[in-house]
């Protein structure tokens, strides 16, 4: 997994919580860096490809292992 400048977990979260708790996390960060997000709802994975398109941050990378959900948003 590459670097980041912050982690959020949102494990044990449903939507549309760990959505709007990486927004906020965003907010804090400049532009170019990068924030971690964990997360255990399968529902995460369309909503931050959505999210992603939507708020012009780029989804640097998404998986999955063990029921849980890693992303990499880097802030525009």
């Amino acid at each position: 997994m590459a670097d980041f400048n912050q982690e959020l977990d949102a494990r044990g979260l449903n939507c549309p919580l760990p959505i709007l708790r990486a927004k906020k996390a965003l907010n804090g960060l400049a532009s170019g860096e990068v924030l971690r997000i964990l997360t255990t709802d399968p529902g995460s994975v369309k909503d931050f490809e959505a999210f992603a398109q939507q708020t012009g941050n780029e989804l640097l990378e998404s998986s999955e292992a063990a029921g849980e959900f890693h992303f990499l948003l880097k802030k525009s």
